[in-house]
């Protein structure tokens, strides 16, 4: 084992990992290079670990410790906060205070008083299993290869086969402390072993030093995979069906965009939920071969993916091309057919002290033809749901190549679902923002307003899809707000009927819906009665009037059949109520928007869909109107120069103060939060006081 030292004031205020470099980073880069390749294990899935000595900071002496990693993190982007701190003598004292198998979950409070220093990530359930095997370093992995062998009906015989005495199948067991036992066992027992088949679960391998664990790693992985290739059936999944081809790419999407809203309703059933779409190629073809619905029928097995996917999908058991109607009627059917079964499983199984059911639909909906749709609580929760039924698809090959494939029973799913040590684990989540499961769809997102407006809803929660005309300022906003998981960017010229069309059908695909819609997209022209053209005339009303309603008309037809209700909000102007000078053309449109606001607030009530406005005045600093022109040519109409216009515009205010465009963003936030739910066809002035605009 190393030796590292390790300074009083450090121990006593830091993980010990940030004072043990060495060996910590050798674990951290392993851990990296094996959590970043997915045929190695799944997003946030396995653990690794790593063994060592440091100085007591108590008693001056050295002891024995071990760095693993906590629960909830991912081997990809690990880092030392990540790891979980034990001295390894107080963890194997463990071993003779185990009070049995039906009293294992007791271990995990255990190994918090094994926990050395302060600040470390929590240690895992699989903790024992890295502690109790005597090798200085540990890998746990769940690679589609080696779970491939662990689900197959005869999968011990199959890993005699292929790895003779270097790799010993152990039978399933759920995670925890008998588990770390067993593995033990066998790794005293086969001095000339590398590592584990985990029944059901996935592989372990460890090694004297970091190089040698990951080497067997990788050998196991691939040692796999090379069997399969060499001794699979070719066609796993049975024969391809005609009816089941997938549709061409414009085709596919413009039907997953179609069917998307509704299933996201569905999925919500019981609490809200963002979703993901994927169509990339193992998931088509798996639609398109005859042995898919009684595989997915099956479920998932490895407990990292049940508890993502759910124990199983719901799958559409029509052909891609038939009327849309009628694929929606039929989706409707199957989900309560999968809420009803649900439901069922839970009661079979449920206990007087299980967790409540945390709801029964569906997690995964699979669509021959078409795709996969993905629900979570957020966008990443969606996104890694369906890589990890990807993962489940891949492992699902693999078995039925060599055997066939079958996963642990319907009861330990159960167990491991409803486990109360996984309760505890969403039980530590925070609390969620005000707008988490929402997502926005705002539009003149590249600058000022829109912009202002784009980050304070992402900021609260909601997924945001910042569409301008600039696709460029699009895109910057939407890459400050974050990644892809919660921003995303789309060019869109409002006045354009398929521009708009093609825009909220992005945005369905990006995030599987739309509840929030702010029409903020705009253009202002200054100009006297008599200088107005026509072109001037038609070129305002068609962004602002003819733009609001083409998004807002779009987003209802997104809206309606999702049955989630939904905001739409129009950046209106005190102009829409006040005469001012030179602005008949911009005054007029904004008009039209302040009725639009209260038509179809009459018109979408009956769906949930509440219609309010905001009234700004004077919004200078960062706006792309003012920056355009329009700034130049009301300091010229009111006579003060055009760096002082917004100085001026806070001199005739009641409050005497400048509006930013954030003062707009927290009055969209207001109206669209639960706090206004019984509000609808409302004109809110942001404007710091401008009399003649007061609403009558």
């Amino acid at each position: 084992m190393g030796r590292l030292a390790m300074t009083v004031p450090d121990a006593a205020t830091t993980p010990v990992a940030a004072t043990a470099p060495e060996p910590v980073t050798e674990l951290l880069n392993r851990s990296h290079r094996l959590g970043r390749d997915p045929r190695n294990t799944n997003y946030a899935g396995g653990n690794t670990s790593t063994k060592g000595q440091a100085t007591d900071p108590v008693t001056g002496g050295q002891v024995e410790l071990m760095w693993v990693k906590g629960s909830g993190g991912d081997l990809g982007t690990l880092t030392d906060k990540g790891l979980a701190v034990l001295r390894l003598d107080r963890l194997r004292a463990l071993v003779a205070v185990y009070p049995g198998e039906q009293r294992e979950d007791e271990m995990v409070a255990a190994f918090d008083f094994c926990l050395h220093g302060k600040g470390a990530a929590a240690p895992s359930i699989d903790t024992a299993m890295h502690g109790l095997v005597k090798a200085d370093h540990v890998d746990h992995l769940h690679p589609d290869a080696g779970i491939a062998f662990a689900t197959a009906a005869d999968g011990e015989a199959l890993t005699k086969a292929c790895f003779g005495e270097r790799v010993v199948w152990v039978p399933w067991r759920r995670p925890g402390f008998q588990l770390g036992l067993d593995i033990a066992e066998v790794a005293a027992g086969h001095p000339d072993a590398i590592g584990v088949v985990l029944g059901g679960h996935g592989i372990t391998a460890w090694g004297n030093t970091s190089d040698e664990c990951e080497a067997r790693s990788l050998e196991i992985i691939h040692t796999a995979q090379a069997y399969i290739d060499a001794n699979g059936r070719p066609d796993p999944f049975g024969a391809l069906v005609g009816a089941y081809d997938p549709l061409p790419d414009q085709e596919r999407h413009a039907r997953a965009a179609a069917l998307f809203p509704v299933l996201r309703g569905l999925a919500s059933t019981d609490a809200r939920q963002i979703g993901h779409y994927d169509d990339r190629g193992p998931v088509l073809d798996f639609l398109a071969r005859e042995r898919h619905p009684a595989l997915a029928d099956k479920g998932t097995s490895c407990p990292d993916h049940f508890l993502r996917t759910k124990v199983k999908p719901m799958v559409l058991d029509l052909a891609p091309d038939v009327p849309l109607q009628q694929a929606v009627g039929r989706l409707r059917e199957l989900h309560e057919v999968y809420r009803s079964e649900y439901r069922a499983y839970y009661e079979r199984y449920a206990t007087p002290g299980s967790p409540p059911m945390r709801g029964a639909d569906p997690a995964i909906v699979l669509v021959p033809g078409i795709g996969m749709f993905s629900f979570g609580k957020d966008k990443q929760t969606a996104r890694v749901a369906a890589e990890f039924y990807v993962n489940a698809i891949n492992v699902m090959r693999g078995a039925e190549a060599i055997s066939v494939y079958e996963p642990i029973p319907e009861p330990e799913k159960f167990r491991i679902e409803y486990w109360e040590l996984e309760e505890q684990k969403l039980r530590r989540l925070p609390p969620p923002k005000p707008l988490a499961t929402r997502v926005a769809f705002v539009t003149g997102a590249g600058s000022g307003i829109g912009a202002a407006t784009a980050r304070r809803l992402a900021a609260d929660g909601a997924c945001v899809v910042c569409a301008d005309l600039d696709e460029g300022n699009a895109k910057s906003v939407a890459s400050g707000i974050g990644g892809p998981d919660t921003a995303a960017a789309v060019r869109a010229d409002v006045s354009r009927e398929d521009d708009v069309a093609a825009a909220l059908q992005a945005a369905v695909l990006a995030f599987g819906g739309v509840d929030l819609v702010v029409n903020n997209a705009g253009m202002s022209i200054s100009k006297s009665l008599l200088d107005t053209t026509v072109g001037d005339w038609d070129r305002q009303h068609a962004v602002m009037a003819r733009g609001s309603f083409l998004v807002s008309r779009e987003a209802a037809r997104v809206m309606v059949p999702q049955a989630m209700g939904g905001d739409i909000i129009y950046i209106v102007s005190k102009n829409a109520i006040f005469a001012g000078p030179n602005n008949v053309a911009y005054g007029a449109t904004k008009a039209d928007q302040a009725h639009q606001v209260r038509l179809l607030a009459a018109e979408l009530g009956e769906h949930g869909i509440r219609v309010n406005g905001v009234n700004p005045d004077g919004v200078v600093r960062g706006s792309g109107i003012f920056a355009s022109g329009w700034g130049a040519q009301r300091a010229a109409v009111y006579g003060v120069p055009e760096e002082k216009l917004g100085e001026y515009y806070a001199s005739r205010t009641l409050l005497k103060r400048e509006v930013l465009p954030e003062h707009v963003a927290n009055a969209v936030f207001v109206l669209a939060s639960r706090e206004l739910s019984h509000t609808t066809g409302l004109l809110v002035p942001v404007d710091a006081g401008v009399a003649a605009a007061f609403l009558r």
